[in-house]
C-alpha cells in the first residue's frame, strides 16, 4: 500500500498560537486485538497521542507483548551484525529508504518475509566471515612456516659455510641470520652470554666434516633446536628468559620479519620475528619449548634435512599461492553478499525499530479478555481528534477488519502535558524557554515575547552595524541552505548553530539596527546626515582643547557621529546607555508582571489580579516608574537654555542616581540643584507611602481572605471532592465499557494557613528586593556594549589602523595581513566570544528579571508516540 500524505490527513488545528499551550484531552481507546498494530502503527506515523502506562504495576518481563519485543531485539542484533561487517570491509551503506514499505501498511507476511531475509542473510555471511577467518588462519600458519623454514636453512647453511673457522660453529645471535649481518655476534661467542655454547662449537669444530648434517651432529652429541616466530617486542624478552632458564646452555638465532603479518585474532597488523633455539638435551629442549609458548610464540616442526627442508618450502609457497586466490574468492563473494544487503540495510532498520516501538507501546495498553481488545489511555490536542479517528478508520481498513475502533474523551482533573506547536522559526526560542522550565498546561508562554525581547536584548550589548551585518550574513546562509547543510544538526558540536539559526538571524538583524542607533560600524562614525554640531576652523596647537558649536538641527538617527571625536565622548555614550538600559529593564519587567493578568483569567484566580498584580505594578511604578519618568524628564530638558536676558533658565542637570536615595533618606525635601520640577517633594513622598501600603496589601490581604473563603466553606458543612473519570470493565452492554465517573474524598484537608502565609512573605520579600536588584542588573546592557565598542576600538587601532598610515612599496602588504589579521580577531572575539557572552547575558535578563515575575514552568512536555522520534533518537546513538 503506498504511504500516505499525513500532513494533508492531519489537517490545520483551529486554534494555533504559542501564547498558550494546546488545549488537551485524556482519550480512551478501545482497540480490538487484530486491530491492534495497525491502529498503534498508524498513530506512531502521526505523532499525536501520548500514551499512559496503564500496566506500571506489571514489569517488563510479564507484559504481553514480550516475546515480540524479543524477536525484534534479535532482528535488530542481527542488522547490526550486518552492519559492523558492511563498515570493517569497506562497503557503502545506500541511503535509500523504501517510502512505501517503511511508511505503508505491512502485514504479518510482510515481516516473517523481511526476516527470513535477514535470517538467510546474516546465515550466509557469518558463513563467508568464518570461512575467511579460518583461510586466514591457514594462511598466517604457512606464512609463518615459510618465515622460519627460511632462517633454518639460512642458518645452517652460514655454519656449513663456516666449517673451517676456528671457534666451530659460531653461533648466529642478534640481527639477521644470513651472510655477513652475523659477524658481528659469531664474534661474541666466547663472551660470557655465549660461553655455555663453547663445549658444542669446540665439538663441531674436531670432530664433524662439512659434508655431515645437522642430523649426524644431533646423533653425536644430542644437540636438538626448536623453531617458530614470535612477536618482535618479546623477542628480547625470550632470550632472556631462556638464557637464565637453561643457564646459558642453548644459542638462540632470529631474524625480523620485515613486513607485518595480518593476525586475524589481532586488530592490528604484528611485526613479528623468526628464531630458532639449539639447546643439549630433551629436557632442555622441553623446557625451552614451555617458555617460547609461554610468552606467544608459534612453533613449527622443521626437518633437519636440507634436502627435506627445501621441498617443504617449496611446498608452503604453493599451498600460499593457492590459498591467496581462495581468499581473493571469499573477499570477492563476501563483498557482493553485503552490497546486497547494504541496498536494503537502512529500510530493515527503519522497519525493525518501528515495529519494537510498537510493541513497546502494546505493552502499555491493558487487555480485556471478555471484549476481546486492548483499552489504552492517553493525551492529545483537543484540535487533533478528527485526525485520529481518521487514523483509526484506516488502520481498521488496512487490518481488513469490520470491528473499528472505539475512541471516547474522558472528563478528568488530572494535569494534562504542554503542548505547543512550534515551527522551525519558533522552536529555537521555544526551546530557550523549556530550558528554564516547561510551561504549565494553559499558563503564558514566554517563548511569544521571547521571539522579540531576546534578539533585541542582545543586540543592545551587541550593537554594531558591521558585526550584526556578518552575524546576519552567516545566519542567512544557514536558513537559506537549511536542506543541504542539515547535516550540521547531526554533529554535536555544531548542532546548535543550525538549530538556532534563526535566532542569530534575528539577533544580527537586531544587532544592525541598535548599530545603526549607536552609529557604530566596526567602530567607526557613520555620516549618513549633517551633523547637528560643527568644530570650529581654527583648531588651534597640539594638546588645545575646543568646544563643538551646536547648530540649529539635530542627527535624524542614533547618536550624532561628530560625538565619535570628541574627547568626552566616553562620558556621553556612558550617561546615555546606562539610562537606556534603566527604561528598557523597567519597561521589560512591567511586561512579565502584566503577564500575570492573562494567567489569573485563564486560571479563575482574580484574588491575585486584586491582591498582587495591582500592589506589584504599583510599587514597582512608584519607585522605579518614577526613575523613568525622571529620566525622560531630564533628557527632554535643555538644562543650558537662557531667557532673554542671557541668564540660565535651569540649574546644572541633578544626578538622578543622588535623587532617588533621598528620596528614602530625606523623604519631602528636595534640594535646589536637585529639583527639576515643581512638587517633587510632595509627589516622591506620595510615591514613598504608596509603596510602603503596597508591602502589607501584597503580604497579608491575599492569605487573609484565602482563610475567610475556606472557613465559610467547613462552616456549610462542604468537603472538598476531587473527581476523574475512568471506564469500568464490567457491564454486559453490547456497545462497550461503561463510562462511570468516580469520586474520591480527601481524606485530610489541605488548607494549611501558616503553608500559605509563609509562602505570601517568601513571594512579598522576594518580589520586593528584586525590584532593586533586578532593576540594577539591567545595567549589563550598558556595560557590555561599553565593553563591545572599546574592544572594536582597540582592534582597530592596534591591527589595521597602523597599516593605513604607513608608507613605502611594503603599504600594500602591510595593509593586506592588517586587514586579514584584523578580519580573523574581529570574527574570533568580538562575533564569537563577545556574542556568546551578550548570549549568555540575554539568557539570564529572561530567565531571571522576566519570567520569575508571572511563570511557574513546573509543566510536563507533551511527547506524543511518535515514529521519527524514535527513529531521530536510534540515530542519534
Amino acid at each position: 500500500m503506498p504511504s500516505r500524505n499525513w500532513g494533508l490527513l492531519r489537517g490545520r488545528p483551529k486554534t494555533t498560537s504559542i501564547f498558550r499551550s494546546e488545549v488537551m484531552s485524556l482519550i480512551q481507546l478501545y482497540i480490538p486485538s487484530d486491530v491492534a498494530r495497525f491502529t498503534v502503527s498508524q498513530l506512531g506515523e502521526m505523532g499525536l497521542v501520548q500514551f499512559r502506562d496503564l500496566n506500571s504495576e506489571v514489569s517488563a518481563f510479564q507484559r504481553s507483548f514480550v516475546n515480540d519485543v524479543r524477536r525484534f531485539d534479535e532482528i535488530e542484533r542481527k542488522l547490526r551484525y550486518l552492519h559492523k561487517q558492511i563498515e570493517a570491509n569497506g562497503v557503502d551503506v545506500y541511503e535509500f529508504l523504501d517510502e512505501e514499505f517503511v511508511g505503508g501498511s505491512r502485514g504479518p507476511r510482510d515481516l516473517d518475509d523481511m526476516e527470513e531475509r535477514i535470517n538467510s542473510q546474516e546465515s550466509r555471511v557469518l558463513k563467508l566471515t568464518a570461512a575467511y577467518k579460518n583461510l586466514q588462519l591457514k594462511h598466517l600458519e604457512l606464512l609463518e612456516n615459510k618465515y622460519v623454514l627460511e632462517e633454518v636453512s639460512s642458518l645452517f647453511t652460514e655454519i656449513s659455510g663456516r666449517q673451517g673457522a676456528p671457534a666451530g660453529i659460531q653461533g648466529a645471535g642478534r640481527g639477521a641470520g644470513r651472510g655477513q649481518d652475523a659477524a658481528p655476534l659469531l664474534a661474541r661467542a666466547d663472551t660470557s652470554s655465549r660461553r655455555s655454547i663453547g663445549s658444542l662449537d669446540a665439538a663441531r669444530a674436531g670432530d664433524l666434516e662439512a659434508d655431515i648434517g645437522m642430523s649426524a651432529m644431533g646423533r653425536d652429541i644430542n644437540v636438538g633446536f626448536i623453531a617458530g616466530v614470535i612477536s618482535r617486542d618479546r623477542i628480547a624478552t625470550l632470550e632472556r628468559v631462556l638464557w637464565r632458564s637453561l643457564r646459558g646452555n642453548m644459542f638462540l638465532n632470529y631474524v625480523d620479519i620485515e613486513e607485518p603479518i595480518s593476525d586475524p585474532n589481532l586488530e592490528e597488523p604484528v611485526y613479528k620475528s623468526a628464531f630458532i633455539v639449539f639447546a643439549h638435551g630433551e629436557s632442555l629442549r622441553a623446557r625451552a619449548t614451555k617458555i617460547t609458548e609461554s610468552l606467544g610464540a608459534t612453533l613449527y616442526q622443521v626437518d633437519s634435512s636440507a634436502e627435506r627442508r627445501q621441498e617443504d618450502l617449496i611446498d608452503t609457497m604453493s599451498r600460499l599461492d593457492d590459498l591467496l586466490h581462495i581468499l581473493m574468492n571469499n573477499n570477492v563473494a563476501r563483498f557482493n553478499e553485503l552490497t546486497s544487503v547494504s541496498e536494503q540495510l537502512n529500510t530493515w532498520f527503519a522497519v525493525v525499530r518501528k515495529e519494537k516501538a510498537i510493541y513497546h507501546t502494546l505493552n502499555l495498553f491493558n487487555y480485556d479478555a471478555n471484549r476481546n481488545c486492548l483499552i489504552a489511555e492517553g493525551w492529545c490536542a483537543t484540535n487533533d481528534i478528527p485526525a485520529i479517528q481518521s487514523a483509526l478508520h484506516l488502520a481498521t481498513e488496512d487490518a481488513g477488519s469490520n470491528v473499528p475502533t472505539v475512541l471516547q474523551e474522558l472528563r478528568t482533573t488530572k494535569e494534562p502535558p504542554t503542548f505547543i506547536r512550534t515551527n522551525k522559526f519558533t522552536d529555537g526560542f521555544q526551546n530557550i524557554v523549556d530550558a528554564y522550565g516547561v510551561p504549565k498546561a494553559g499558563e503564558v508562554n514566554p517563548g511569544l515575547f521571547t521571539c522579540i525581547t531576546f534578539p533585541f536584548l542582545f543586540a543592545l550589548m551587541f550593537g554594531d552595524l558591521g558585526h550584526g551585518f556578518l552575524m546576519t550574513l552567516c545566519a542567512a546562509l544557514l536558513c537559506v541552505y537549511e536542506k543541504r547543510l542539515a547535516w550540521l544538526a547531526k554533529d554535536e558540536s555544531l548542532r546548535m548553530f543550525f538549530t538556532g539559526r534563526y535566532i542569530i538571524l534575528l539577533m544580527g538583524i537586531f544587532s544592525m539596527f541598535t548599530g545603526l542607533l549607536y552609529n557604530d560600524i566596526f567602530s567607526r562614525a557613520m555620516g549618513f546626515f549633517a551633523s547637528g554640531w560643527a568644530w570650529p576652523t581654527d583648531q588651534g596647537g597640539e594638546g588645545v582643547t575646543v568646544e563643538a558649536t551646536k547648530l540649529d538641527h539635530v542627527y535624524p538617527i542614533g547618536i550624532d557621529p561628530a560625538w565619535h571625536h570628541a574627547g568626552n565622548s566616553l562620558l556621553f555614550t556612558n550617561s546615555y546607555k546606562m539610562k537606556m538600559s534603566i527604561v528598557l529593564g523597567v519597561i521589560h519587567m512591567t511586561l512579565g508582571i502584566c503577564l500575570q493578568v492573562p494567567n489569573a483569567l485563564h486560571f479563575k484566580k482574580r484574588i491575585n489580579i486584586l491582591h498582587v498584580f495591582i500592589p506589584q505594578i504599583i510599587f514597582l511604578f512608584s519607585i522605579f516608574g518614577y526613575l523613568v519618568f525622571a529620566i525622560i524628564l531630564k533628557w527632554s530638558t535643555d538644562w543650558y537654555a537662557r531667557d532673554a536676558g542671557g541668564e540660565l533658565t535651569h540649574v546644572s542637570p541633578p544626578s538622578l542616581l543622588n535623587m532617588l536615595i533621598y528620596m528614602f533618606l530625606s523623604p519631602g525635601s528636595v534640594s535646589d540643584d536637585e529639583k527639576m520640577f515643581r512638587g517633587q517633594a510632595a509627589l516622591q513622598t506620595f510615591l514613598l507611602l504608596l509603596a510602603l501600603v503596597c508591602v502589607p496589601w501584597m503580604l497579608l490581604v491575599k492569605p487573609m481572605i484565602l482563610r475567610r473563603e475556606h472557613q465559610k466553606i467547613i462552616s456549610e458543612g462542604y468537603g472538598r471532592i476531587s473527581s476523574h473519570v475512568r471506564v469500568s470493565s464490567e457491564g454486559d452492554g453490547i456497545g462497550g465499557a461503561v463510562v462511570v465517573a468516580e469520586q474520591e474524598e480527601m481524606e485530610e484537608d489541605d488548607f494549611d494557613f501558616a503553608d500559605i502565609m509563609i509562602n505570601q512573605t517568601i513571594h512579598t520579600i522576594e518580589f520586593c528586593l528584586n525590584s532593586i536588584s533586578n532593576t540594577a542588573s539591567y545595567l549589563r546592557l550598558w556595560a557590555l556594549s561599553l565593553a563591545h565598542a572599546q574592544l572594536s576600538e582597540v582592534l582597530w587601532t592596534m591591527t589595521f589602523l597602523p597599516t593605513l598610515k604607513m608608507t613605502g612599496p611594503y603599504q600594500p602588504v602591510a595593509v593586506m595581513c592588517g586587514f586579514a589579521v584584523w578580519f580573523v580577531l574581529t570574527f574570533s572575539i568580538l562575533i564569537g566570544m563577545e556574542g556568546l557572552s551578550a548570549f549568555l547575558h540575554a539568557l539570564r535578563l529572561h530567565w531571571v528579571e522576566f519570567n520569575n515575575k508571572f511563570y511557574d514552568g513546573t509543566g510536563v512536555k507533551f511527547e506524543p508516540f511518535s515514529f521519527k522520534a524514535v527513529l531521530d533518537e536510534a540515530e542519534d546513538q
